[in-house]
């Protein structure tokens, strides 16, 4: 009976809502995702006066209330494809994210048609 209670906690990442407040790995960022119309976006509900700077430095002078994470759409279970705007690089690129689990996500920036990608692993708080 106790593999059977251990294998419930195993739920596949479809199974858990996107939507949320989730936090950068360094803690100076967080973003609200929700739906925009079919699609999944996310604004910046909260930074750091480090990263405020950071992004006013790159162009973006009100960091809060930014749109980060763009018209991502769901290409399969716990996989969105879209876009992501970076801020202190004052630049919007394509963008994957892949529900890891109920608390975790993969947030991938990628140039060259997805052949260079930098990635983060965010909480959900």
């Amino acid at each position: 009976m106790g593999f059977i209670v251990a294998g419930l906690g195993l739920q596949p990442a479809r199974a858990e809502p996107i939507h949320g407040t989730w936090e950068n790995p360094t803690g100076d960022v967080r973003v609200v995702t929700q739906p925009c119309g079919d699609n999944l976006c996310g604004k910046v509900s909260w930074a750091s006066d480090l990263a405020k700077k950071d992004a006013a430095a790159g162009g973006t002078p009100n960091l809060v209330g930014t749109s980060l994470l763009r018209n991502y759409r769901l290409t399969k279970p716990g996989h969105w494809k879209g876009n992501v705007f970076v801020p202190d690089l004052g630049g919007t690129y394509y963008s994957t994210i892949k529900q890891l689990d109920a608390g975790r996500i993969k947030i991938s920036g990628c140039i060259l048609g997805g052949l260079l990608c930098k990635s983060q692993i965010w909480k959900k708080i």
